[in-house]
């Protein structure tokens, strides 16, 4: 059972105010933006030297870790604090955490199981401290959004096309795993839990599961933030929910937000959003790839031509939050900030 008797935080409150006024903006791509910074095996481990917040805890992975992103929390800190200050000062109110893939089921992949908890505190101190060195700067609030990803499983469809009733994970494999990153992003200050990238519904209800557990230790409820994806022109899930059926299956969670990003870019994204606009009973959330990746993975479009098919979805009233996913960058953020300024945010339907 999800207890929505503990009391909201505070931040919950502080948003919601601001969300009423205008349209909350999120940050883009860490993944992308890491590529960029084109660092070595070395940079990665730090030579080595792996250790968790306060030196507290050393490790020794035999995996290489070149790709492993949400390691860089740990071993280049400053690196990703940068990328989240210049989204920060972009124009991104809500900042997310470099945890994506922070789980014990992601981390197997390079043998990094043990740091899952230091990683996620550490994910949530670097962006509190580039958040806070933005209100520094301009007087604007900031907010960090721990961010959870959908795990490298999926709990609904059996990988294996010879065996349809096989699953590579269970749903309490997914709730414990999910509740250890949960337990790391609160305890290194998250203000908000964002369950996102959501292919498998049933993957979110475990993390939705885990998050309650997770309040319940520390008494109160933080914003939930939830966000699926569609992936090609079936308007579904890959678990097979249509917009509408996705609201549905998450709304007894009583989400702060609910919404779509990744995916195949805003033009796309459009009638899924408009779709999920028109029956949710709280904020909505839009943040899509800068369009598709070329041959080379890298993507195209421009900030200008981003921000001007997300203005398109608030003129017509669809949106409370909206940022970037795969590709965008600071500039793409300011350019979006800048196009949905004008405009009003969504009006939440009773």
């Amino acid at each position: 059972m999800l207890d929505l008797t503990l009391p909201k935080s505070s931040t919950w409150e502080t948003l919601q105010q601001i969300a009423a006024e205008r349209i909350l903006i999120m940050d883009g791509a860490m993944g992308t933006m890491i590529q960029t910074l084109n660092m070595s095996e070395e940079d990665f481990t730090a030579k080595g030297h792996i250790h968790g917040p306060g030196c507290r805890h050393h490790y020794h992975p035999d995996h290489p870790q070149q790709g492993n992103n949400d390691l860089l929390v740990l071993t280049q800190p400053k690196a990703v604090e940068d990328i989240q200050f210049e989204f920060a000062m972009a124009g991104a109110d809500i900042l997310e955490t470099n945890t994506f893939s922070s789980t014990t089921i992601a981390q197997a992949d390079y043998g990094l199981e043990e740091a899952v908890h230091d990683l996620n505190v550490a994910g949530a101190q670097v962006a509190r401290r580039a958040a806070d060195r933005a209100t520094a700067e301009d007087g604007k609030p900031r907010f960090v959004a721990g961010a959870v990803g959908p795990t490298n499983r999926t709990a609904s469809i059996s990988p294996d096309v010879n065996d349809p009733g096989y699953r590579a994970v269970s749903f309490d494999d997914l709730r414990i795993a999910y509740g250890q990153q949960i337990d790391g992003l609160i305890a290194g200050g998250a203000d908000l839990i964002l369950v996102e990238t959501i292919f498998d519904t049933l993957n979110a209800k475990a993390a939705i599961f885990a998050a309650f557990e997770s309040f319940a230790k520390v008494g109160q409820r933080l914003p939930l933030m939830i966000s699926g994806t569609i992936t090609d022109a079936s308007g579904r899930t890959l678990s097979g929910q249509t917009p509408t059926a996705f609201w549905h299956s998450v709304a007894h969670a009583n989400p702060f937000s609910v919404g779509l990003n990744c995916a195949l870019g805003a033009a796309p994204m459009r009638p899924h959003m408009s779709e999920i606009s028109n029956v949710a009973n709280t904020l909505t959330s839009a943040y899509p790839n800068a369009g598709l990746p070329n041959e080379f993975g890298e993507y195209d479009e421009t900030p200008d031509q981003t921000a001007s098919q997300l203005e398109e979805f608030v003129k017509d009233g669809l949106l409370n939050i909206v940022g970037g996913c795969c590709g965008t960058t600071p500039e793409h953020i300011r350019a979006i900030a800048e196009a949905v300024a004008p405009f009003e945010p969504r009006k939440v339907p009773s």
